[in-house]
Formats: C-alpha cells, structure tokens, sequence
C-alpha cells in the first residue's frame, strides 16, 4: 500500500507541475504575500486538499492496522507535509511564490480532519467541491485553463467549496441527508481587484451559499472497494437545490453545482 501510494502521489505531482507549471520559468526560491488574491478561494482550496490527505492517509493506515488514534495524528501530520512540495514548487516558479498563506491553509485542513477525530472520534463536517465552467477562462487562458482539466484547477470562478453537515450526528435527522453552506466568488479575471478595475472589469464579488446535500457515507458496503469509491464520492458536492447570497442579492437555484 506504501508503495501504491507513492506512485499515486508521484504522478498526481507530475500532473500537478504540468498543468500549473508547464509555462513558468525557474528562479531561485522566494516568499510571495498573495493572501488578497482571488478573494481567498486558493486558501480554501488548499484546506479542502490537506484535510483530504489527511483523511484519506489515516483510513489507509487504518485499513493496514494501525490504531485509529495513532492512524489520526500520523495522517494529519503526513496530510500536511504530502502539500509542502506544491508550496516549494511556488517558490520556484518565477510566477508565483512559495506562500505563508497557503501553509497556513493546509495546516487548518490537517487541524480540522484531527479536530473533529479527537473531538468526536469521527468526521461529521466533510469539506466538499463543486465546479462549473465561466467564460473566464477564455479572456485569459494562460493564467484560468484553456481546457476542462486545467479549468477545474486554475479557474477560481468556477471553483465552490462547502461545508457539509452530517446532521444526524447531531439531531434527530435522515442519515442520507446534510445542510451545506458554500463559498465561492465571480468576476476574477485578474488575482487581485484594483488588477481587474485598472483591466477595465466590473470589481470582483464574494459569494455564499446555503444547500442540502447528500451523505454518501451513509451507504455501508462489506466492500473496501465500493467503501473507497463512496469516499472518493463523498468528496464532490452533489447537485441539489441551492440558495445563494452575494453582493446583497438573494437567489434561489432549483439545481446548482
């Protein structure tokens, strides 16, 4: 399984450095401040990213039989330092920067996963991920994704993360069905706001979101690999009615991902 697992992280960096890397040039490494970019959403992304590492790290360690406690605290400690690369990477690419903001970040996914386990023995809030494509991407495709895969991954626009509930775990409520709240934002064709207004674009906005969703952890199965499968599931935020709040605009959406 170690070595399964170093093969899959291998790769997902190797992908990693071709999507995101493939038009940047070198430099010796440097600190870069981009916490008032893309109004934070990296930030959340990089908390999605390490508290899934974290996560999916100690049920593999688990599956393997280590203790849970033990499997717990060695996870989230291998779900920060698995993004650490991402970060030396930044501060090597004359684009970019290695980022305190984005360390940050990853040690509150770590510390979110650890918390919950220690607080309740087990996840009751799941982060999650929606995507839809913006005509962003095609006024700069360089910088937002000139396809669907490097769209999903570059283009903040698109990008929704939630916070799902299992609220059975706290009142009496169906197992199968959460509350989830969501944050996102829109019109980021440049990082930073006084960059698009100097473009000639419309201020970038926050957006929040409320919604129902599904817990696919509810379904048990005698099956690792439909057990994995559901997990990998569980990580996306199923389409599902969704009321949305931004710029003191209040809108309702029968179907939003």
């Amino acid at each position: 399984m170690a070595i399964s697992g170093t093969v899959v992280y291998a790769g997902t960096l190797a992908g990693l450095s071709h999507l995101w890397y493939a038009n940047s040039e070198s430099q010796p490494f440097r600190f870069f401040n981009d916490n008032a970019e893309w109004k934070q959403v990296d930030k959340v992304g990089h908390f999605y990213s390490a508290f899934y590492f974290s996560y999916g790290t100690s049920r593999a360690l688990q599956w393997s039989g280590v203790q849970k406690k033990k499997s717990d605290l060695l996870g989230s400690l291998i779900g920060f330092g698995v993004m650490l690369p991402i970060e030396i990477l930044d501060g090597f690419s004359k684009d970019y920067g290695a980022s305190t903001g984005d360390l940050v970040a990853n040690a509150a996914g770590s510390a979110f996963f650890l918390g919950q386990s220690r607080l309740w023995n087990e996840v009751r809030i799941y982060p999650k991920f929606s995507f839809s494509r913006t005509e962003y991407a095609e006024l700069r495709s360089d910088l937002l994704g000139n396809d669907l895969t490097s769209e999903i991954l570059k283009d903040y626009n698109g990008q929704t993360f939630w916070l799902s509930a299992d609220m059975d775990k706290f009142i009496s409520f169906p197992k199968w069905l959460n509350f989830a709240v969501g944050y996102g934002a829109d019109g980021m064709v440049y990082a930073r706001d006084h960059e698009n207004v100097a473009a000639g674009y419309p201020e970038p906005f926050r957006q929040y979101y409320f919604s129902i969703d599904f817990d696919l952890t509810s379904i048990k199965s005698r099956s690792k690999v439909i057990n994995t499968l559901l997990f990998l599931a569980n990580m996306v935020k199923i389409p599902a009615p969704t009321v949305s709040f931004s710029k003191k605009e209040v809108k309702f959406h029968p179907f939003y991902f």
